[in-house]
Order: structure tokens, then C-alpha cells, then sequence
């Protein structure tokens, strides 16, 4: 088995002036984080989190590596709030997944209320649990789903990377197939779109990732988009996994727009199988026409011009 197609897309949604969500879309690793806090600084805590996924050297091999990885991003994060008064009480949500395709599994490390899912067969499986007051009220069997969905304080998360010194990462690996989706997203999608509705969204656009994660951001706005929306989605195909670089990378990685500089607006990665741009089928006659075949044209209207000159000089001097 190898990772097929990736795509990841973010999108400031209707009602935010601002995007402080952030995405890692790097074979065999993907992430989303839902950053929270005053002024711009949950924007600052989601980068900080997915800049510590990126660093080269630091590599997930496994749950540990994954964990401490995790952990490495919650101590930046935590520390840079102590030094930046600016960026007290910031945090961020995170869920991450490391692939392992020559194994068959995928290992998830958790901690918020982002989500991931699995798709299967049309089928659609939440595999994380939201660390959430009103998660923990329907487990403890004081709310049903439904009046969950409908509380006042559903965004009310209880675990989060950077409010605390340390933090408590869930993580654990399941098993994939040929066929499977899996999906990464912020709760600007779960709050919006119901889970079976996810799931005919992406059978919809025929579970291509980039047609998918654009039409569930669709999809959230069309609901009223009233949080920033973040769409990570990568597929499970037949075949041998692609030779990486050292630190356990695919060669072929995706640059993330959400970890540079701020965009209000959308800003997405596109997949890795090739389709993110067309390249032509003959690049050589291509691009010659743009450069050697103009020299010619070029000349020809140069020597017009000076014959041009001369002719009206001539006249002039008769």
C-alpha cells in the first residue's frame, strides 16, 4: 500500500475577519490546528504547532516520535505565551496523522476538538473524540448528541496545545486499506456539516481529495461558515510506498501556505499526484515560441522602423 492523493484547504469562512486555522499537508504526515486566543495570537499558536511538525530533523517515525512531536509544539507554544504578553492564554487544537503505508497503518495523535475521520465503503467513522465540555457531558449522560449539538457552549474545548506546561496527547493506531480515506478537519467543518453529510459530499465529488476538500468547505459556508473551515484528505491506493528522504518524508513534499506569512483569505495545498498543475506536452516548442521566436519578429520591426527613419529623412532634406 502506499499514500495516494492529498489535498489540504483553508478558508476564513462568512463570519471571521480572520483565519486561525493551520494545516500540514507533508507525506506521510498531515495535520490540522484550530489556534484560539486574543488578538491575532491563535494564529500564532496554530503556526507555531505546525512549524513543529515541519522541522527538519524531527521526523515521526512512530506513536512516541508522534507524541513528542506533539509535545514539542505544546512546550513552543507555551513559552512563547510567558514571553509575549501580547500572546497569553493562546493555544491551539490539534490532530495529526502519520502514515505508515508499508505496515497498513495510520497512527492519529489528538488533542481538541478538530477532528479525524475514516471513510470507508461510503461508510464514515469519527476516530478521535473531542476533548470538549459538551463531549464529556454526553459521555457522563447528562446530553444527547442532539442537545450537544445544539448547546451554548459546544465550542467549549478542555484540552488544548500551549494553556498549560505540559499536555495529554491521545494517540493511537488503526488499520487502513486500499480505498480509505482519511480526514483531518477543524470544527468549522464538524459543526457545520453532519457527519453523513461529509461523507455524501466526498462520495459526491468522487473522492478526489483536492474536489472534496473544496466542495466541503463549500459546504460549511453554504450553512453559514461561521468559523474558519480546514480540510486535510489523503487516500490509501494499491502499490509500493514511494522512496523517501531521510527523516521518513515522501520526496515529493507540498509547501504549506498555512504556516507562512497571514492571509485572511483561502489558501490550500494541492495533491501529490501530479494533478495540482498541468505541464505541457511539449514544453520545448512551448516555451521557444515565447522566447527564440520573438528574435525574428523583433528584427523585422526594428528594421522597418530604421527604414522608416531614413525614408522620412530624405524626404525632409529634398
Amino acid at each position: 500500500m502506499r499514500i495516494g492523493r492529498a489535498a489540504g484547504v483553508t478558508d476564513t469562512g462568512l463570519q471571521r475577519l480572520r483565519n486561525e486555522d493551520a494545516f500540514v499537508c507533508e507525506p506521510p504526515l498531515f495535520a490540522v490546528a484550530d489556534g484560539m486566543g486574543g488578538a491575532r495570537a491563535g494564529e500564532v499558536a496554530a503556526r507555531l504547532a505546525a512549524a513543529a511538525l515541519e522541522e527538519p530533523g524531527r521526523a515521526a517515525r512512530d506513536s512516541d516520535d508522534l507524541v513528542g512531536l506533539i509535545a514539542e509544539a505544546n512546550r513552543r507554544i507555551w513559552e512563547r505565551s510567558l514571553a509575549d504578553p501580547l500572546t497569553a492564554g493562546m493555544g491551539t487544537t490539534m490532530t495529526v496523522a502519520l502514515v505508515a503505508p508499508e505496515s497498513g497503518k495510520v497512527t492519529i495523535g489528538h488533542v481538541g476538538d478538530s477532528r479525524a475521520y475514516l471513510l470507508r465503503d461510503g461508510a464514515i467513522e469519527q476516530l478521535t473524540t473531542d476533548h470538549s465540555l459538551v463531549a464529556e457531558l454526553v459521555q457522563g449522560g447528562m446530553l444527547t448528541p442532539e442537545e450537544a449539538e445544539r448547546h451554548p457552549q459546544r465550542s467549549a474545548i478542555t484540552r488544548a496545545l500551549g494553556t498549560e506546561p505540559d499536555v495529554d496527547v491521545d494517540a493511537f493506531t488503526i488499520e487502513v486499506v486500499p480505498g480509505d480515506l482519511v480526514l483531518l478537519c477543524s470544527d468549522g467543518l464538524s459543526t457545520m456539516v453532519a457527519d453523513e453529510r461529509v461523507a455524501s459530499v466526498v462520495e459526491d465529488a468522487g473522492r478526489d481529495p483536492a474536489r472534496a476538500a473544496d466542495a466541503l468547505v463549500e459546504a460549511a459556508n453554504a450553512q453559514g461558515g461561521v468559523d474558519n473551515v480546514t480540510v486535510v484528505l489523503f487516500e490509501i491506493v494499491e502499490g509500493e510506498p514511494e522512496a523517501s528522504e531521510p527523516g521518513g518524508r515522501a520526496a515529493s513534499t507540498i509547501e504549506v501556505p498555512s504556516v507562512a506569512a497571514a492571509d485572511p483569505g483561502r489558501g490550500g495545498a494541492p495533491g501529490t499526484d501530479g494533478h495540482d498543475e498541468e505541464t505541457p506536452a511539449d514544453p520545448v516548442s512551448t516555451h521557444g515560441a515565447g522566447k527564440g521566436g520573438r528574435l525574428p519578429a523583433l528584427l523585422l520591426v526594428l528594421g522597418v522602423l530604421v527604414l522608416g527613419t531614413l525614408v522620412l529623412y530624405w524626404g525632409i532634406s529634398r
